[in-house]
């Protein structure tokens, strides 16, 4: 009997652990009991071959109590097929317990109507033929269950104690040697067949346990591929994901609201402070966006310091206070190991099925509304439009022109005098870029500058103004600057001093003759490059002006941190509309302040004698201006220094 003890002592391990409740046998019970039922053709199968023997063999002999145990058998494998047929594969606990007792109580009854028929057979002695197919089909029968419903052991060896049973008793009590022998070998096929079954199970077992850790593992992987690591939102995968979800919960009258908010100047945080202090100002943005956001809300970080809000809304009017609402918050103050931070944010909205039809559109069209809020100065929110669309495609439109004029070399460098109040002589000349359109006729600076900073094409637009303005002052006397306004994109650029260095000694140029024009939004916006790019550069000769001094914050710290040897006052206290008492008052600060630090200051904007008087009075050293003169292409300013030189300044000064 060694042969059955592994079988005895897996269905004491199998009992302890269904009495304790074991855990992973429960969820394979319940995987496997539907599977009893998703195959009804093959239960039907095995129900026809029994019903088909025992039919034959009941007709053949025309025993009484075989034909009864024929038309029971037929019963219960009708009541089975039709169960299996009608019964879903639900998964619940409960319902699993209930089709495992219906399983059970027609498996069972169908096994010992097939083994009694069998054992029927070999009691009344009938014919060997049909005591062949009655008791071939039970034995078949038990070892085919024992395989087949390994995946609930004690199912499959109770089928196959059932059937087997009583051909061994009554083959016993027939006590004949063929019947002893008969009864011993079915007796061991018992424990041979349970060792299959409970290593089938076994497998199954560890198959089910395997794939809840794989279906675990899956989980965990897709969670953390939809979520961000530094802020614990949505990323884009999630946000995409969300987004699909809300689409399919929505009701018809409602909106979907996107809320997309990039902070400003967060790269400062970053360069200052360290990217672990920016990590946690991000992680108390998304803190801050999680309880400001309504219920059911998609909060998702979208990269670097964006992030986007997305929910429903029933009005327009509703997403606008909610908007207000998320700008207040993400606006307050932020206190980050002592230090207090505030980050404004610029946010853009668009709405579904308003601003359009499918999520791609609206996020493009957020997308548009935010970058009209930041062109429009930052920190504040912005509504889709249908105009920011063709605003859109109008820059588009100047971009791709302006890259081909660079090359078809339409863009022109013109220079504008800056004259000295005392002599009236040209001391520098501004390089000024003008593009003449083959077709559009000339186009305003105003128009494609912003557009060449917003789209990198300053960066070679600035280098390419430098080196022209370059060689030609290379032509001029020794004594005459040139002087270039430089955009803080094109300082930033990899490079950026390098590059000018470069067509300085292209042309031929002194360094000293070469002025740097830079405005106070330069240092805003990234004090520790800019101040590494003008030590560079002053360190070679480069002369640096402050440009349109007054119109900004005005900080004198500039001036005290930073190599400037001239100051530009901007024309609106010479020519605007404010002009008056106090705009001449702080002309003469600022002229007394120059002249302290033994810096020329610069009067822009002036276009009549009386306005030189004044500033000239008021202690301005230079002066630029309609009054002098537009500005000129080369060979015209080449034909005033060369009336300079011949006779007398070609700029005359009234006294």
């Amino acid at each position: 009997m060694t042969l059955g003890r592994r079988p005895i002592k897996k269905v004491k391990e199998i009992l302890a652990r269904t009495i304790s409740g074991d855990a992973l046998d429960d969820r394979v019970r319940r995987k496997l009991v539907t599977s009893l039922y998703t195959q009804p053709s093959s239960l039907a199968i095995g129900a026809l071959c029994g019903v088909s023997a025992a039919a034959t063999v009941a007709y053949v002999s025309g025993n009484l109590q075989i034909i009864i145990a024929a038309l029971l058998l037929t019963a219960v494998a009708v009541m089975r097929v039709g169960m299996a047929a009608s019964l879903g594969p639900e998964t619940d606990r409960r319902d699993a317990r209930l089709l495992e007792l219906l399983y059970e109580a027609g498996a069972f009854s169908f096994a010992f109507i097939v083994g009694t028929i069998g054992a029927l057979t070999i009691w009344f002695d009938l014919a060997t033929s049909m005591q062949l197919l009655a008791v071939s089909y039970a034995i078949a029968y038990g070892a085919g269950t024992s395989t087949r419903n390994a995946g609930l052991p004690m199912i499959a060896l109770g089928q196959m104690i059932l059937s087997l049973a009583p051909l061994i008793v009554v083959a016993a009590i027939r006590a004949e040697p063929i019947y002893i022998v008969f009864a011993v070998t079915t007796l061991l096929l018992i424990p041979a067949m349970a060792s299959v079954t409970f290593n089938i199970f076994d497998v199954l077992r560890e198959s089910v346990a395997a794939a809840e850790t794989s279906q675990r593992m899956a989980d965990k992987m897709r969670d953390l591929a939809r979520t961000d690591v530094v802020t614990g939102l949505s990323n884009r995968a999630g946000l995409n994901h969300e987004m699909v979800e809300k689409l399919m919960t929505m009701r018809d009258d409602q909106k979907l609201a996107l809320f997309w908010l990039d902070l400003d100047k967060f790269k400062e945080v970053n360069d200052t402070l360290g990217h672990p202090v920016g990590d946690r100002v991000l992680s108390e943005v998304a803190r801050r966006l999680r309880e400001t956001a309504p219920d059911g809300a998609t909060v998702a970080r979208f990269g670097g310091d964006e992030f986007i809000v997305v929910c429903e809304v029933d009005t327009r009017s509703e997403s606008e206070r909610l908007a207000s609402s998320l700008l207040d918050e993400i606006s307050r103050p932020y206190r980050i190991d002592g230090e207090r931070l505030e980050i404004g944010t610029s946010m853009g909205i668009a709405l579904m099925p308003d601003d359009g039809s499918d999520l791609d559109t609206v996020m493009q069209s957020a997308d548009l509304a935010l970058y009209h809020a930041k062109v429009n100065g930052r920190n504040q929110t912005s509504f889709f439009d249908a105009s920011m669309t063709r605003d859109l495609m109008r820059r588009k439109e100047i971009e791709a022109e302006l890259r081909a004029a660079l090359q078809r070399d339409e863009l022109s460098i013109f220079f504008q005098p800056i004259v000295d109040l005392e002599t009236g002589r040209i001391k520098t000349f501004e390089a000024l870029v003008r593009w003449f359109h083959p077709e559009k006729g000339e186009l305003r600076p105003d128009e494609f500058i912003p557009v060449a900073e917003e789209t990198g094409v300053i960066i070679t637009l600035g280098n390419w103004i430098t080196a022209q303005a370059a060689k030609a002052c290379a032509q001029w006397p020794e004594d005459v600057t040139i002087a270039v306004n430089l955009s803080p994109v094109q300082i930033k650029a990899p490079g950026s001093a390098l590059g000018i260095l470069n067509a300085l000694k292209e042309a031929k140029l002194d360094p000293s003759r070469l002025e740097l024009e830079v405005t106070e939004s330069l240092f805003l916006e990234d004090n520790h490059h800019t101040a590494r790019f003008i030590e560079k550069l002053a360190a070679e000769g480069v002369r640096f002006a402050l440009d349109d001094f007054g119109t900004g914050y005005s900080s004198l710290g500039y001036i005290n941190k930073f190599p400037f040897k001239k100051i530009k006052v901007d024309r609106s206290f010479v020519s605007g509309p404010n002009v008056g008492r106090k705009s001449d008052a702080i002309i003469r600060a600022v002229a007394e302040l120059g002249s302290r630090l033994e810096m020329d200051i610069v009067a822009e904007g002036l276009e009549t004698i009386e306005q030189v008087r004044a500033v000239r009075e008021a202690g301005c050293t230079l002066g630029q201006g309609y009054y002098f003169s537009r500005a000129v292409p080369d060979y015209l300013a080449a034909t005033l220094l060369a009336q300079e030189r011949d006779k007398e300044p070609a700029i005359r000064l009234v006294g």
